[in-house]
């Protein structure tokens, strides 16, 4: 019979969301501790709208360093739903993907700022509008 291949993370012990500071804090049953900037999880959403449906269809995320987050809802017992400051609110976040985010920190901002740099643009110029919605999420 085969094995699952990765048991699922449990959820974190704590979450914290800090406004103030814009970051989100999570402590873990392993011993891990990670303070997430709402930035990186709004640059790095796991949603349809901001991965594309597909390699290569990533939409590069700007205009994102103020951005807060305004709600924070379950879903189920393995993630969360952040609402943010922009409107953007498709992206669900599972436990382990927030633990990516934080244990990988350095290396995704190395990265983001690589893709700001092919792409010519600045991470804190205003995203382009588009005309109609992407996925038909306004």
């Amino acid at each position: 019979m085969p094995s699952h291949p990765a048991t699922p993370m449990p959820a974190p012990e704590t979450l914290v969301v800090h406004g103030k500071s814009r970051m989100i804090e999570l402590a873990w049953p392993d011993g891990a501790r990670f303070r997430i900037p709402f930035e990186l999880m709004r640059v790095y959403s796991p949603s349809a709208e901001v991965q594309g449906h597909g390699a290569g269809q990533e939409v590069l995320q700007t205009g994102k360093r103020q951005v807060t987050i305004i709600e924070l809802a379950p879903v189920g017992n393995y993630a969360v739903q952040p609402t943010f400051s922009d409107g953007h609110d498709s992206g669900i976040y599972t436990w382990d993907y927030l633990y990516f985010l934080g244990s990988r920190q350095d290396e995704l901002w190395r990265e983001y700022e690589s893709r700001l740099a092919a792409a010519g643009a600045d991470r804190d110029a205003p995203m382009p509008q588009k005309a109609g919605g992407a996925c038909g999420h306004h």
